[in-house]
């Protein structure tokens, strides 16, 4: 689990001392996500600053530090998750022999240099949510994994436009100082929805002017969008659509093949998330389920 916050002042009214010290302030807040590293990346001329926490499960050495530039320097990016197929995805790679480590993060960034970011984001397989920030096009894109399964919020505080891990991230930006205005009004309507699901749902938080990035979705800006505020979410991958072609072409073998199939894709998940270069565990629930996992880990271990 690592973190990471960041803001564009789209009027640039900040120096890079100030924009330094403002970021450093909101990665401080993520700590407990990311004790191993941290790192911050700002821009003066555009404005805008990166910040990370760095939990390292993957590539330990100071090559998988973040926020990560791309190899042909277009690119900056933070990420936090896993992706799991990147093996594969490297492999996809062959012509691009630019490697400074083995992190999962290096392989994402030059997946979307080399393809673009949507689809690349068809490619990865993982839990994972990033901010990449293209320095030629001068355009942020916030991506969330398929299930949601890690946090991004985003928003604007008068002309800043804000996203992070965590609320409390955003709420450690100086925005009665920034912008002049008292922020974090609590949104009514999200208000109702946490008293009945128990959990305030995408794309809402519990503050008004400030969201959720949808699962499977990604939002690019430009200065003009974040001047303009707006923002227009797109899927890059939708459940539905995996269900009805599911049903469209469903499984027809015999019940010992269906234990098959299940048996292989079960083994290839567990294989997958098995990837570090830190010790594994695993916690039990009592449950067939966590018994499943662990026992397909010890078998491939």
């Amino acid at each position: 689990m690592c973190g990471f916050a960041g803001f564009i002042d789209n009027k640039r009214l900040l120096n890079s001392d100030v924009l330094k010290e403002t970021i450093k302030k909101m990665a401080d807040t993520l700590y407990h996500r990311g004790p191993d590293d941290s790192g911050t990346w700002v821009d003066a001329t555009c404005g805008i600053a990166l910040g990370f926490q760095r939990l390292a499960i993957l590539d330990l050495t100071p090559t998988g530090h973040q926020p990560m530039i791309s190899h042909n320097g277009r690119f900056v990016i933070v990420l936090n998750g896993e992706i799991y197929n990147y093996k594969d995805i490297k492999k996809e790679l062959e012509s691009v022999d630019i490697w400074h480590g083995h992190s999962d993060t290096e392989i994402m960034l030059e997946a979307i240099a080399t393809w673009g970011v949507k689809a690349a984001l068809k490619k990865f397989t993982g839990m994972f949510a990033f901010a990449l920030w293209d320095r030629e096009k001068r355009e942020l894109t916030l991506a969330r994994d398929r299930m949601g399964e890690k946090p991004l919020y985003y928003g604007w505080l008068g002309n800043v436009f804000i996203f992070g891990s965590e609320l409390k991230a955003l709420k450690a930006f100086p925005a009665k100082e920034s912008t002049g205005q008292t922020p974090w009004e609590i949104d009514r309507n999200a208000l109702s929805l946490y008293l009945r699901y128990n959990y305030v749902p995408a794309p809402y938080s519990i503050y008004k002017g400030l969201w959720k990035l949808l699962p499977g979705s990604f939002v690019t800006l430009g200065l003009k969008e974040i001047r303009d505020k707006i923002h227009k979410v797109r899927k890059y991958w939708d459940m539905l659509e995996i269900v009805e072609k599911g049903m469209a072409d469903p499984f027809f073998g015999t019940d010992t093949e269906a234990v098959d199939e299940l048996d292989t894709l079960l083994r290839k998940a567990v294989r997958e998330q098995m990837e570090a270069d830190v010790p594994l565990g695993a916690f039990l629930s009592g449950g067939v389920d966590s018994s499943a996992i662990v026992a397909l880990m010890q078998a491939q271990s």
